[in-house]
């Protein structure tokens, strides 16, 4: 789907809900006269894509049961009528889900930053699950897969469900220190009888992080950026925390970040060789270049020819 036909179904469904919230009674021909649509596309709209939403038919026109009216909020109307467009975002928009988008604190689980997702079919119950106990503020205990092994987390205080860049996570405090889980990775959740109390320190932290890194020590790195890509950098963060410290001369920057772990920052580097180059920490340039070397030097027929050796042997 086109950006542009995305945009035109979210606004007709926006409006369809704003009608609805009025307490008007919807008349599918009609609506489709008014947004030059056929009406079997209204009808799905109706019938699909607000199943969700507590619907009564009476002589062919669908209202709002009267217990909802008036209860949607303008940001209520943009968020459902979003949702109902890209159903795959969230792992649990099942119709339960989208119900429960009415109660507020179901909303303040989910954090998302970036459109694209991972396919998580499978795992809806334990998304719902973790999300239960994110409103319930209720410590959880589940196993999670590490490439050494399984770990198991006895008691974890289940803050929100963050969707970075398309992959979800949970952060989580795990004693004193604040972590993120990926959720993919996550089994055997246990809800526990014990609470934890809110805590509006975290929840700062979670809105104004760029990165998943929480809870490690920050680093700052200094990069400075060519002047051939240096409009790129000024009109949106491409580094997590990115901070313009100087523009120079030449039309190049000089750009800081502070982050958890180098990684936030190497790809993007290497993304844009060479056109980026890492000022400090001191050494830190140098890595990137050795392992560089190794990258061009190395030759992938030598797995071959040493495995045919090995196998002579």
């Amino acid at each position: 789907m086109s950006d542009r036909s995305h945009d035109t179904l979210v606004y007709r469904l926006a409006q369809m809900l704003v009608k609805l919230n009025q307490g008007e009674k919807l008349d599918p021909q009609a609506l489709a006269d008014e947004f030059g649509v056929n009406l079997r596309t209204i009808q799905r709209d109706l019938n699909e894509r607000f199943a969700y939403l507590p619907l009564e038919k009476t002589d062919g026109r669908y209202g709002l049961d009267p217990a909802f009216l008036g209860k949607l909020s303008t940001k209520d109307v943009e968020r459902f009528a979003s949702l109902a467009g890209v159903r795959g975002l969230f792992p649990s928009l099942s119709d339960e889900f989208l119900r429960d988008i009415f109660d507020t604190r179901i909303q303040s689980t989910l954090l998302v930053k970036g459109h694209h997702y991972e396919d998580l079919a499978g795992k809806e119950a334990l998304f719902r699950q973790l999300e239960q106990a994110i409103v319930a503020r209720r410590h959880v205990a589940f196993e999670y897969r590490k490439e050494e092994g399984p770990k198991t987390y006895g008691s974890v205080a289940p803050f929100k469900l963050v969707n970075h860049k398309g992959i979800w996570y949970l952060a989580g405090r795990d004693g004193e220190k604040l972590k993120t889980f990926s959720f993919a990775k996550i089994e055997r959740v246990r809800m526990l009888e014990t609470q934890f109390a809110a805590d509006p320190t975290v929840e700062q932290t979670l809105r104004d992080e760029d990165g998943i890194w929480l809870g490690e020590e920050k680093r700052e790195i200094v990069l400075k950026v060519s002047a051939e890509v240096a409009g790129y950098f000024k009109r949106r963060k491409l580094i997590a925390n990115q901070l313009i410290e100087k523009e120079l001369e030449d039309g190049g920057l000089i750009v800081s970040a502070k982050v958890g772990h180098v990684n936030q920052v190497l790809p993007i580097v290497r993304y844009w060789i060479p056109h980026l180059r890492i000022i400090s920490p001191e050494g830190l340039q140098g890595e990137l270049e050795a392992e560089l070397r190794r990258y061009v030097e190395f030759d992938p027929g030598t797995i071959g020819r040493k495995g045919k050796e090995e196998g002579r042997s």
